[in-house]
């Protein structure tokens, strides 16, 4: 269930600032960046604050963390 709403959240950022960066100001594609370095870091060093977040809040862990995708 956490990866599922991981992905969600993810995708939605990355369209939304991709969006934003479209119609607003090219600006917004640095929270791309830091969304993709997020990504990285997680992979790295098996930890990741969404994922903290969305534990906090009371999703279950059985479908797995982000640091697995």
């Amino acid at each position: 269930m956490l990866n599922k709403y991981f992905r969600v959240i993810v995708g939605t950022m990355v369209l939304l600032s991709v969006l934003l960066s479209v119609y607003v100001s090219p600006n917004w594609m640095w929270f791309t960046v830091f969304i993709g370095v997020n990504l990285i870091q997680s992979a790295f060093t098996k930890w990741c604050l969404l994922e903290t977040i969305l534990v906090k809040l009371g999703v279950k862990k059985e479908g797995g963390s982000c640091s697995s995708c």
